[in-house]
């Protein structure tokens, strides 16, 4: 039975701030990010390596395939969630709409202007899973993609709704693993990331208060 290493891409000047472009490159923390994935999954017996074609995406597996000595497939189906106009668009700006506000309440109902639905995104992720688990139906196969494509493929492997999407949570740079094949698909892990500490929200600096005035 095969088991899928679902890997994110590291983060990139953007994340986190604007919907993503197909144009978008690593930062520098997210090629730390990218050294440091290979170095944790080093020794493990991975027989495959399949990518989003999306530049991101093949520079976060780079490392990990050349300390393999893997070759890095890339198959258009991983790529990320196609968001239409909204590409490239702030997230406070697309905040504001009415449709963004649909999204947050029913996920599954709401097209993306010009774009995808998430159940169009989990359609095609999971029939680019089932083709990788057909070509290596033993053995461990590494699977890097985004965000919304690895957390779809796992609410389909445990058998949650896609409304629940916010429920599930995978960082930059984060490997969750699934057991598939014939059966019931076992979750491994889920979000596996370098540091626990990245979990916490970041701290707001503190403001310097006036000195108090002493007397009239």
């Amino acid at each position: 039975m095969p088991i899928l290493l679902l890997i994110r891409h590291g983060v990139t000047e953007t994340t986190g701030k604007r919907l993503t472009a197909p144009d978008l490159t690593l930062s520098e923390r997210g090629r730390e990010q990218a050294a440091t994935l290979a170095e944790r999954l080093r020794g493990l017996p991975i027989a495959a390596i399949y990518s989003s074609p999306l530049l991101r995406c093949r520079q976060t597996v780079s490392p990990l395939a050349e300390a393999a000595g893997l070759e890095v497939r890339p198959l258009d189906a991983l790529r990320d969630t196609e968001y239409g106009e909204w590409s490239g668009r702030s997230l406070r700006q697309v905040g504001k709409t009415k449709l963004w506000q649909a999204l947050r309440a029913r996920p599954s109902s709401v097209r993306f202007p010009g774009g995808e639905t998430l159940p169009e995104v989990q359609a095609r992720t999971v029939a680019a899973m089932d083709a990788v688990v057909t070509a290596h139906p033993r053995g461990m196969v590494a699977v890097v993609s985004h965000a919304d494509v690895i957390r779809l493929a796992v609410m389909h492997f445990v058998g949650l709704h896609v409304d629940f999407i916010e429920r599930v949570v995978v960082g930059p740079a984060s490997v969750s693993a699934v057991s598939v094949g014939q059966g019931t698909p076992r979750l491994l892990a889920l979000n596996w990331g370098p540091d626990l500490r990245e979990l916490a929200p970041p701290r707001k600096p503190r403001q310097k208060r006036a000195p108090r005035k002493v007397g009239g």
